[in-house]
């Protein structure tokens, strides 16, 4: 059994359970504000400015995030696998048939610009799937390339000590092999799903600027869909938000586990005393990342050339420094300390036969720390620093 007893994957861990936290506070918020009544045509909710008013405002993005944080902190206590996988199995199922439901209307949609430009979803799919190479370098390439990582590092768990912790409580009869598969799958699956989700309709309310909102963006667009839903609306915006508040959570949970669980293993504390520390902790910081907004907010300058406030710091120490860094280290270990083979043994331990064993040998060790040290001098900024 292993366990992620590493400095810098305890550091990442926290840091992203802050960005998972605030994206649950986000999500709790449109649950309130669709299910209460507030603007019962939901015209509120689709407003432009209204997601920015919210997460500025002094008092509520901290009584959600602390509602959110408690929850996380509850499921943990009690024992991840004594509920949160019986409703994942569930959930997850119907939040996927949401969002196809959702990415087909999205393809449906119209809107007529202030300039008399007329977009549609069906352009904004085309948009989404046809590859534009105009103005492409090398830098920018490295940067699509580190936007594309990113994204598979929150969706895949990696750098960040999840996969580790949750290896460890994998069953010796499990067959890797299949469940590799299934997970390249499914997350490739959704990811596309998503995307048809989300860009066709920024395109048609947003045009091509709405793009650069980042994260943000499924709780700007979306309200302008479910209010385009008519009589629909208020019902799919309640499930759709409810269940990714559940995703959110799971998230979250993955990621308080791995402090828990580590904190319980270096400082031999019980479950209950280590969900208290990590959670006044998880209290203290996230309370401070929501005064960002407001009382704290300040804008300063990050070595890769953007200008951020106090979550942007954050996801930059975490996304764009550490995930990138300890890819880099953990891929030298496996690959050039521990050995590839070690791992390999793991997959065929039952005697299923890993057939990209081969291949997996040479990106570990010749292809995965290259790329991970280019990325890594590219996302900090460090590469233009050296040149």
């Amino acid at each position: 059994m292993i366990r992620n007893k590493s400095l810098g994957k305890r550091l990442l861990a926290a840091g992203i359970m802050l960005i998972f936290s605030m994206s649950g506070c986000g999500t709790d918020n449109e649950i309130e504000l669709t299910g209460n009544g507030i603007g019962s045509d939901g015209i509120e909710a689709a407003a432009d400015g209204y997601f920015t008013s919210f997460i500025t405002s002094d008092i509520a993005p901290i009584v959600f995030m602390l509602i959110f944080l408690a929850l996380t902190a509850w499921i943990v206590f009690r024992g991840v696998e004594k509920g949160i996988e019986k409703f994942s199995k569930i959930i997850m199922p119907g939040l996927i048939l949401l969002i196809v439901i959702i990415a087909v209307f999205c393809l449906t949609l119209t809107n007529t610009a202030p300039d008399g430009t007329v977009r549609t979803g069906m352009q904004g799919l085309a948009v989404y799937l046809k590859p534009d190479f105009h103005g492409l370098t090398v830098k920018r390439f490295l940067e699509i390339l580190l936007d594309a990582m990113s994204q598979l590092f929150f969706s895949l768990s990696v750098s960040m000590g999840i996969m580790i912790t949750y290896g460890s409580y994998v069953k010796n009869d499990i067959d890797l092999n299949k469940a590799t598969n299934q997970i390249e799958i499914f997350d490739t699956g959704v990811a596309i799903l998503a995307g048809m989700m989300i860009i066709p309709a920024v395109f048609v309310f947003l045009g091509n600027d709405g793009m650069a909102s980042g994260p943000s963006l499924i709780f700007i667009s979306l309200p302008k869909v479910f209010d385009a839903m008519g009589v629909f609306g208020r019902p799919a915006a309640i499930a759709f938000f409810l269940m990714m508040g559940f995703a959110a959570l799971t998230s979250c949970v993955s990621v308080m586990e791995t402090l828990v669980a580590n904190g319980m293993e270096l400082y031999h504390k019980p479950r209950k005393k280590m969900c208290g520390v990590v959670g006044i902790y998880s209290f203290i910081t996230a309370v401070l990342i929501c005064l960002g907004y407001n009382k704290l907010y300040f804008e300063l300058k990050l070595p890769n050339g953007s200008v951020g406030q106090l979550l942007d710091v954050m996801d930059y120490i975490s996304n764009s420094f550490l995930m990138p860094f300890i890819s880099l280290l953990t891929s030298i270990l496996i690959g050039w300390v521990i050995g590839p083979d070690w791992i390999i043994g793991e997959v065929e331990r039952n005697g299923e036969k890993f057939k990209r064993a081969g291949m997996y040998r040479f990106m570990i060790r010749y292809v995965v720390p290259v790329v991970m040290l280019v990325l890594f001098l590219v996302s900090t900024g460090f590469a233009d620093l050296i040149a």
